[in-house]
């Protein structure tokens, strides 16, 4: 590690980690989609990751809370 290098706050590993779980949530949309998509979908693969893009959105928004401040006009 450099000197001039400061180590990264929590706030930009919040926001880190809330990137990481939108690109996941948007990956796992196009998985449904195409999975959706299909001749013969799997329809038990499909309600898989249709829960866990579920438990990924709750997560984005508990994230969020802390990443985006609430601003009372």
């Amino acid at each position: 590690m450099n000197d001039d290098e400061a180590p990264p706050s929590a706030s930009d590993e919040l926001r880190a980690r809330f990137a990481a779980l939108r690109q996941e949530h948007q990956d796992l949309d196009a998985s449904i989609t195409a999975l959706e998509a299909m001749p013969i979908p799997d329809q038990l693969l499909i309600m898989r990751l249709k829960r866990k893009k579920l438990a990924v959105r709750d997560q984005i928004v508990k994230l969020g809370d802390l990443v985006i401040p609430d601003i009372i006009a």
